[in-house]
Order: C-alpha cells, then structure tokens, then sequence
C-alpha cells in the first residue's frame, strides 16, 4: 500500500494570479512542498477580488504554479471594495446606513480587517475537507492577518498545528517603524491571541523577529527566522555579461535597471535626483535607467507616482510642457520617457527576467522602510550577478544581506550626490565586468536560492506532520 502523504492546508490570500509582492513566498513554497511529496491545498483570493475589485491580477503567474497545487478561493464579501450602487446587496441597497453601522461594528468587535469573511469562510471549507481526509498541519501567511484568525480557529476546532509566515508585520508599520494601530485596538488582542497557540512564527528577518520576541517573550522560542530568496525555475543558472558593442560603437551606453513594483513608500525622488547627477559624469551622459514593473499594486496608483517623478524635474528644470507631456502618457504605454534617461517599461513577467538582468549592467535597489524592511527582489537582484546600488534609508535590513556581495555600491544614505557617485563606480566596475566576477557574485546569492533559504521551514513542517 502506498504510503500517505502529508497534507498541508496553506492559507495563503496573495496568491497567483494576484501580483501583490508577497505572492511569490507562497508560490515557492507550495511548490517546493509537492515536489517533496507533500499533498499542498493553498486557499487563495477569489478571483474577481484581484482581477474586478484591486485590478491585480497577472495570468502568467499562474502557469508558474504546480499543477499538482490544489487552489480553492474561499468567499469574500466585497462590501469595503464595492464602488458601483448596482452591487450593492438589497440590504445595503435599502439600509446603506444600517448595513456600513453593521460592517464596522463587526470590524471593531469580531475581527479588525476587511478580509475576516474570508476567514471565515475558509474555516468552514477547510473542516468540510477535513472531516472527507485530514490536514495534518496548516501554514498560514499574512498579510492579510484573518488568515492567522482562520488558522487559530481551524486548531481550536481540529487540534490541527498551525505555523504563521509573517511576510509582512500586523502592529507594526514597517516604514514608520511605530505602531500600526493605536492603544486599544483590537489587532493587539487578536495578535497575541494567534502567536500564542501557534507551533511556529516565522519572520523574514531577525530584526522582525527581535521587535516581536520583545513584544512576546513567551512565544520568543517558537520563533524562527526564514528569509526570502529568489526563484531558480524563473532565472537561469547563468546569466552572462551584456554586449559591449551596440550600433557599431566600441561601448554602448551604461544601462541601470530597477525591476519590481514601484510603490508610495520608495524614496523615488533620491533615485531619480541621484541618477541625474551621474548623468553628469562623462562617462554616463547616456546612461539609461530603465524601471521595469508596476506602478503601485492597486488601480489608479500611478497617476501618483507619475505626479511624484515629473515634481523631481519641475523642481531642476522649471514647469515646462515637456514635464506635462510626460505626465500625460498613458498608463499602458509600453515605454514611456518619465524624466531625461528615465524610461519606463511596462511589467516584466516573471518569466520574462532573465531577459531584463541579460541586458541590464547595474541593477537599482529602490526600496522604502529601513531596519525591518529586507525586500524580496534583493535577493534576484544578487542571482543575476550585477553591481547594485542602494537606494534606501540607512541601516536597512537588507544591508545584512548585502554586506557580503561582492558587487555591492552602497552610498550609506539618500544625499543624491552619494547616490551618483555610488551609480559611477557600479558602471565602472560593469564596464570590466567578466564571469569570473559574476560567478563569484552568484556563488553568494546560491544560499539564498529558495529551496535553500525555505528548508528551515520545510523541515518543521516536516516535524509537525509526522506527529
């Protein structure tokens, strides 16, 4: 007879096709687990959420997930997204004011979070499928943090073990580095609650884990350290050094690369301000930087961010109709000229990016917070064997990460004239760079690769489940 496999419930919101930047934990995770011989069932976001309700929705994900993943896509109640008068429920439609007293009272007294209906409804679906053919451990990622909830009410309910991967922090604000919420609010009771009944919590830095051992010291040795990693079935085991010759010419013109969604939270004015100074040097006076990704993860976020990069040159050049015409570019546009040098390329899929660090020479790493804030796309940025440069707020925890890459430009700060003579090295050092460089730069981020970074996690996973 053959042996029973472990079988692991995964509440997971953000994942594919959703393109929130979590999405790709889970995704390796699930993965990895099937391929080890685990039974992996991921209850995800419905659908029309992503796609109808936030606009994030990236189908090309979903042929990166195993086929042997069961989805299922638990119920929402769209009722805090809901926009259009002809979606509201007869209720709503009839009591609008009754029906939003009932909404927050629920929020303030049940659960703090707009995503507690699907808690709910996960718990229920996952004890359907239970009582058919048991799960023998859950994993549950945040945010959103309701998945916590439906993990703690799945135990008290089953006694089945739960481990929580926290991607992101419930009561802190990782880019304020302060409190979420403020004394009295229900996410603390919530949190505590949660932590406490877990087997495991997981952080993707110690940082993380240090401010909630602090906060909780009787769960401090439960808590485990799992940091994130890159994704080897979407680049390739090498990736070579870009052409020197284009158009005829002895070298082409340096191009930089900032690749992930571009968000609120990053200092984008230091970035573009600091790469207009590098434009100065004669060596980098047609430089390029390209910026491949999203702007913002949810609908109608880039008209700020647009706004956000044409003030950085009404501020050097003055207004003028060309900052106003680059405003008005359309959202879709396949490149778009953001500021002089500055391009913006659209999405790249995932699939796509080992095509984008081919041809990139310095990868930009743009990101927001400081000591509680890794970022995710650091650790593909160091896969690809690139000099990088720093763009972000001192003594960010990705700084422990990449202390010891050896193509690492850190100007120690957001002053744009650091920031440019960081730029200047980093295309100097591409301009000689071989592959015994890139090797040695690859060799370092190996132990980051996902099977790698996630084994601590597996292995518990493992423990729990032979119990």
């Amino acid at each position: 007879m053959a042996e029973r496999r472990p079988r692991l419930l995964y509440l997971a919101f953000y994942f594919p096709p959703s393109r929130a930047s979590g999405v790709y934990r889970p995704r390796a995770t699930a993965n990895l687990l099937v391929e080890r011989g685990w039974d992996v069932t991921v209850f995800a976001a419905p659908l029309p959420f992503l796609r109808d309700a936030i606009g994030s929705f990236d189908e090309k994900l979903l042929d990166s997930v195993d086929p042997r993943v069961a989805v299922e896509r638990p119920y929402l109640n769209l009722f805090a997204w809901e926009k259009n008068l002809r979606g509201y429920s007869r209720f709503r439609g009839t009591f609008p004011e009754l029906a939003r007293s009932a909404y927050d009272w629920g929020q303030r007294h049940v659960f703090p979070e707009n995503y507690a209906s699907w808690a709910r409804a996960s718990v229920r679906k996952a004890l359907r499928m239970h009582m058919r053919r048991r799960f023998d451990v859950v994993l549950a990622t945040g945010n959103p943090f309701a998945s916590f909830a439906a993990a703690w009410l799945f135990h008290k309910l089953t006694r089945t073990p739960y481990i929580l991967d926290n991607r992101d922090a419930w009561t802190l604000d990782l880019f304020n580095e302060e409190p979420a919420f403020e004394d009295g609010h229900p996410a603390y009771a919530w949190e505590k609650r949660v932590l406490k009944s877990a087997a495991n919590v997981v952080f993707v830095n110690e940082a993380l884990r240090g401010w909630h051992a602090e906060r909780y010291p009787r769960v401090a040795d439960r808590m485990l350290v799992v940091p994130n990693g890159w994704d080897s079935d979407t680049l390739p085991s090498t990736v070579e050094p870009p052409a020197k010759i284009l158009d005829g010419r002895e070298e082409r013109r340096p191009r930089f690369s900032y690749v992930g969604t571009l968000t609120g939270k990053q200092p984008i004015e230091a970035m573009i301000d600091g790469f207009d100074r590098a434009r100065e040097h004669p060596d980098l006076s047609g430089a390029v930087l390209d910026l491949h990704g999203y702007m913002g993860f949810f609908r109608g976020a880039d008209s700020k961010l647009r706004k956000r990069i044409a003030a950085v040159q009404e501020k050097e050049d003055g207004d003028g109709p060309e900052a106003g015409a680059r405003e008005d570019a359309g959202p879709e546009a396949d490149e778009q000229e953001l500021a002089p040098g500055v391009r913006y390329r659209g999405p790249a899929s995932k699939t796509e990016l080992h095509e984008v660090y081919r041809d990139s020479d310095v990868l930009v790493f743009l990101a927001g917070g400081a000591r509680y804030v890794t970022s995710g796309k650091i650790f593909e940025y160091m896969a690809a064997g690139r000099p990088i440069v720093s763009v972000h707020a001192p003594g960010s925890a990705a700084e422990e990460v990449l202390r010891d890459y050896p193509l690492w430009f850190n100007p120690d700060g957001l002053e744009p004239r650091a920031i440019a003579g960081s730029m200047v090295a980093a295309a100097k050092a591409a301009a000689g760079l071989d592959q015994r460089q890139i090797d040695a730069a690859r060799a370092y981020a190996q132990r980051f690769e996902r099977s790698v970074s996630l084994e601590p996690l597996v292995r518990r996973l493992t423990e729990l489940a032979a119990r």
